[in-house]
């Protein structure tokens, strides 16, 4: 009865155990690549993976050493080209001292440089042959132990899993024939006898404890010798660290005197032993009091030519495309048919234009009356957009947005005064396509402009009262009114009015062809 109760508390200690280590078994993996929970590695597994991780920070460090390495070889090739830059002797013919000037200096420049690049390259050579060759026998190193650590503790570790598996089966046969001979008692044999199986048993849990023994001698074994493998990979660190700082510290040492050596080189040359020497044998040199050349006497040729004499310069008022406020520049009208826009009158402020119109592909509008407000007149270019190097004209949006096929984009220039606006717009005249010139002024009324009055548009007239003379900036509903006025033309058949009298104007045609249709919209501007 004893020997039963013995048996059940060993066959569950035994399962205990099993169920610990079973699913590894079963699984048949390795000690290094299985993966389980932190609360299941035996101590051989813990070792082999603390020896991974350090075959990972010396693979790291040896990294690090063989860029260290690569820098300094890298720079030994840098600083041999950069002493290639450094061409001496100087070349025949040149104005300098063969010995005991700037060109022994440049010697010594030159040599120094590449003593320099040898102190790099030999660092980097150390580097190379001494430290990294010796990190990599220390992972080979740490490779083999890991290895042993597998040889032995490994296989001890999956013998006992091998053993423990065994005994709990046998186990487990213990209790199925002990219930069996409970149970149907004829149907035991001689090989199925609790006794037997019992005594089977026994011989196997004596098995797995010496196997259990011998692997936790092997554990003790091998963490000690890991313990002393670990310091010595402490020390094989240090030891290379301590290598490298002995030969940088060499190469800063002599690179600094080579510098040093280069300096004093430089400082020991008299600032003006070349020259002295220079103009002791020079008898071309020039008089320092030669008087310097004015720009103005400069003569090139076709520097007279009429085309490029400005016809016209001043200054112009444009109204701007978005705000309708007038904005004085200075403006220069070309032979060649321009009219360009200048931010500045001073050529060395302003060398580009900022707008530029070309006169022979656009129509010049009539001048304001003397009497009017604002002196000003039009500019309109063709549809397609030619004639300017810069659109964008209220107008030619509005002639989008209304149906205008037959207008382009146009400008309006104001001038200070009647008689300077008349001087820019006589000269404009004989560079343009064509111009308009009003034969004679019409007062406007009927229903149209009673229309045009009730929606708020005034007359040039009363225009004049409320706008202050010479302003540069104009009223808003000045070119609503233009708007207005194309947009009334462009749809025949509506308004009160469509027959009422109009101004005439005189159509006057330089080298293009008027269109009646672009003639007739500039009646209403």
């Amino acid at each position: 009865m004893n020997l039963n109760n013995d048996s059940v508390s060993i066959s569950r200690a035994t399962s205990r155990a099993s169920s610990r280590h079973g699913s590894t078994v079963s699984r048949q993996q390795s000690l290094i690549k299985k993966n389980i929970a932190p609360h299941d590695l035996r101590p051989s597994d813990i070792l082999i993976e603390r020896f991974s991780a350090w075959k990972i920070i010396v693979k790291q460090l040896i990294a690090y050493f063989e860029g260290l390495a690569d820098i300094e070889n890298n720079i030994a090739r840098e600083m041999t080209k950069l002493g290639a830059v450094i061409q001496v002797p100087f070349r025949s013919g040149n104005q300098f001292l063969g010995e005991g000037g700037l060109q022994d200096v440049y010697y010594h420049i030159r040599d120094k440089t590449r003593a320099i690049a040898d102190e790099h390259a030999n660092l980097g050579r150390t580097i190379d042959g001494s430290i990294v060759q010796h990190l990599q026998k220390l992972r080979v190193e740490i490779k083999a132990h890991i290895k042993n650590i597998q040889n032995d503790t490994g296989k001890l570790a999956t013998s006992v899993a091998k053993e423990r598996e065994l005994s709990a089966k046998l186990i487990g046969d213990l209790g199925t024939n002990i219930s069996i001979l409970k149970n149907t008692p004829m149907s035991i044999t001689s090989k199925t006898d609790p006794y037997v199986i019992n005594q089977a048993v026994f011989r196997q849990l004596i098995k797995q404890v010496h196997t259990e023994n011998a692997l936790q001698k092997s554990i003790l074994l091998t963490q000690s010798s890991s313990a002393l493998f670990e310091a010595s990979l402490i020390q094989a660190l240090q030891s290379a660290w301590a290598t490298y700082d002995e030969w940088r510290s060499r190469m800063d040492t002599g690179i600094q005197d080579i510098w040093k050596s280069l300096e004093h080189s430089m400082s020991a040359l008299a600032p003006d032993r070349e020259w002295i020497a220079f103009a002791a044998r020079e008898d071309h040199l020039i008089d320092p009091e030669t008087p310097l050349r004015d720009p103005v006497n400069i003569h090139y040729p076709s520097k007279e030519d009429p085309s490029v004499l400005p016809v016209h310069t001043g200054l112009l008022e444009r109204k701007k495309r978005y705000t309708r406020a007038y904005k004085e520049c200075y403006f220069v009208l070309t032979p060649a048919g321009f009219l360009h826009e200048y931010s500045s009158s001073d050529p060395n402020k302003a060398d580009h234009p900022t707008f530029s119109l070309f006169l022979p592909m656009c129509t010049l509008g009539p001048p304001s009356a003397p009497s009017a407000a604002s002196h000003k007149f039009h500019i309109e270019g063709r549809k397609d957009g030619t004639g300017t190097t810069k659109t964008g004209s209220f107008r030619a949006l509005a002639g989008t947005l209304t149906g205008r096929k037959n207008s382009g984009p146009a400008w309006t220039f104001r001038g200070r005064s009647h008689d300077d606006m008349m001087e820019w717009w006589n000269d404009i005249r004989m560079l343009c396509a064509r111009y308009l010139v009003a034969s004679e002024s019409m007062e406007r009324g009927g229903p149209v402009q009673a229309a045009v009055r009730a929606v708020g548009y005034v007359s040039d007239e009363e225009e004049a009262g409320s706008e202050e003379e010479g302003s540069s900036v104009e009223e808003e509903r000045d070119e609503e009114d233009e708007d207005m006025y194309a947009q009334a033309r462009e749809i025949p058949g509506e308004g009160p009015n469509t027959d009422e009298e109009l101004p005439q104007y005189e159509h006057k045609q330089g080298g293009y062809a008027v269109s009646s249709a672009f003639a007739s919209w500039l009646l209403w501007v």
